[in-house]
């Protein structure tokens, strides 16, 4: 029921709202969706999720400015830190009672937590703590540690050495690392989250057509600079967080692909945009708790051109003839590194000349799961690349193509595409469809 009323509530707004296509919530109206989200993760998804992973009790410490990359995706907002030392236990107590949630903090997590300490003494906090543990008896003590997955390694060596000292010994043999339950639960999407992750995604697709236009870009004055700070810009204006800042860049006809130093030069954001331009754009954006990462291409039309040469045409075709390669091994089960050789075979036995380096999408722009090629490693991952593909899951289908082009006496350029994808267990779903054309820059 949840699920439709959050869905349905986020339809009618978009759908009333004058300016659809760039439409964001308010600061005011984000907070009641994050949380119904948020309400029904915990409630649904948790139980699901420790008992996936064999983890019965589940700790997550964190400091005022030094978070648990975790922690911020556990608790109701509006909330921008940990207060003081906050401490969170998660205890499954079986299919019937369910997740108890439980706070040992000094300020109160609000109606989707049981506070089972509440006050100013660090030392009874931490005594409390280890009470509340001793008390549950648990098979299992998880912790946030891990050597292979960062958000996994949220607990800092001075937390770390003082929940031992409060945790009786004989329970030491029972702490393991969280980091399996913290990947899934990082990693796993329920249905109103693809809802809004949706219009993020739209949001930034649509910032990008617009910036790859005649509206903004006037070609012998605008720079790759201009460029990238109008797309900066338009996200700030409507409250959108971006998680790195947007880069534009550009190949041409006559560039030598092997003059790194010229080519750098050539990039720089000082770049005056000129007509016949190849441009390119990679940019992310973070709305309601997750992330978008998006890469786009567009063409500056010559004078007497009416459409970008047909050679740029078909590299784009190719490049969507590349996902569709890549996206069909998408398997249950499969770790990264083996939809990563898959689909390289794939591509080969077809003659495309590509590179792979598509990785999970969520509450991190990079976030965990399994890595599927790095643009720098274009061979098995170990750690990251094992990691086998679930459902419910997110990623950003990131790589390039090399085609040669006719128009520019066959000198290749690669096309370089990135869309947000959705893994429902049997298909991939472009979040807010994909590019199949080159932005045009008309006269």
């Amino acid at each position: 029921m949840r699920n439709a009323l959050i869905i349905c509530w986020l339809a009618v707004f978009y759908a009333t709202n004058v300016v659809a296509e760039s439409a964001v919530l308010t600061y005011e109206q984000r907070p009641a969706v994050q949380n119904t989200i948020l309400a029904e993760r915990l409630e649904t998804l948790l139980p699901e999720l420790m008992r996936e992973t064999g983890i019965d009790l589940w700790v997550v410490i964190a400091r005022e400015y030094n978070d648990d990359p975790v922690f911020l995706t556990l608790v109701p907002k509006p909330r921008f830190t940990a207060r003081r030392t906050t401490m969170l236990v998660f205890h499954d107590q079986g299919t019937e009672k369910g997740v108890e949630r439980l706070t040992i903090s000094r300020y109160p997590l609000g109606s989707l937590y049981d506070a089972a300490w509440e006050g100013g003494d660090l030392d009874a906090q931490w005594r409390q703590l280890g009470d509340i543990i001793k008390q549950k008896k648990p098979t299992s003590i998880a912790i946030n540690t891990s050597d292979t997955w960062p958000v996994a390694d949220g607990l800092s060596h001075s937390l770390h050495q003082r929940f031992l000292s409060v945790l009786d010994a004989d329970l030491h043999p029972r702490i393991v690392s969280s980091e399996n339950l913290v990947v899934r639960w990082l990693e796993t999407r329920i249905e109103p989250e693809v809802a809004v992750w949706q219009r993020a995604v739209a949001i930034a697709r649509h910032t990008i057509a617009e910036a790859f236009s005649e509206r903004v870009i006037t070609p012998g004055a605008t720079t790759l600079g201009d460029v990238a700070w109008f797309i900066r810009g338009r996200f700030e204006e409507q409250g959108l967080k971006p998680w790195f800042h947007p880069d534009v860049n550009r190949q041409w006809e006559g560039q030598d692909p092997n003059d790194s130093a010229s080519l750098g030069l050539s990039n720089s954001p000082d770049t005056i945009i000129q007509r016949g331009d190849l441009l390119h754009t990679d940019v992310g954006l973070c709305y309601l708790g997750l992330c978008t990462d998006t890469q786009e291409m567009g063409y500056v039309l010559k004078l007497d051109e009416k459409k970008p040469p047909y050679g740029l045409q078909f590299a784009m075709t190719v490049g969507n003839q590349w996902q569709d390669a890549l996206t069909a091994e998408f398997q249950v089960g499969r770790t990264g590194n083996t939809i990563l050789a898959t689909a390289q075979k794939s591509l080969a036995e077809s003659g495309i000349e590509n590179a792979i380096y598509t990785h999970p999408l969520g509450v991190f722009g990079h976030a965990p799961g399994p890595t599927i090629g790095m643009w720098d490693n274009q061979n098995a991952t170990p750690g990251q690349g094992d990691w086998k593909l679930h459902p419910n899951t997110g990623y950003a289908i990131e790589g390039n193509v090399t085609v040669g082009i006719p128009e520019w006496g066959g000198q290749k350029v690669k096309m370089k595409l990135e869309q947000s994808a959705y893994f429902d267990g049997k298909a991939v779903h472009y979040l807010a469809g994909r590019q199949t054309g080159l932005h045009e820059v008309k006269h």
